[in-house]
């Protein structure tokens, strides 16, 4: 497994990551049930997917798909831009 190292950040930067990572996101989940219970999804967060036997159990592994979806997304972003200076900001959309 290769070893990777994080960049050193400003301190503002490390501010801006750990709120980043702090925030609460809102999507709306879709269930559908089916003959053997339950599919999932969230429509604007392709790759966030699952299912369940009980509209609890694809509740909550549609938790952990978002999770998943989010942090590999995040992992990607970092190595994409590892070595170049970026900013990192939250933002805020209304749709």
């Amino acid at each position: 497994m290769p070893v990777t190292t994080q960049p050193r950040l400003s301190r503002g930067h490390r501010a801006n990551q750990r709120m980043i990572a702090l925030m609460d996101f809102q999507f709306p989940a879709v269930f559908r049930r089916v003959p053997e219970g339950y599919i999932a999804f969230v429509e604007e967060l392709p790759g966030a997917n699952t299912q369940g036997g009980t509209l609890e159990e694809a509740r909550a592994n549609l938790h952990e798909a978002v999770a998943l979806v989010l942090e590999a997304n995040r992992t990607l972003a970092q190595e994409a831009t590892s070595g170049n200076e970026v900013i990192r900001e939250p933002l805020t959309v209304s749709a």
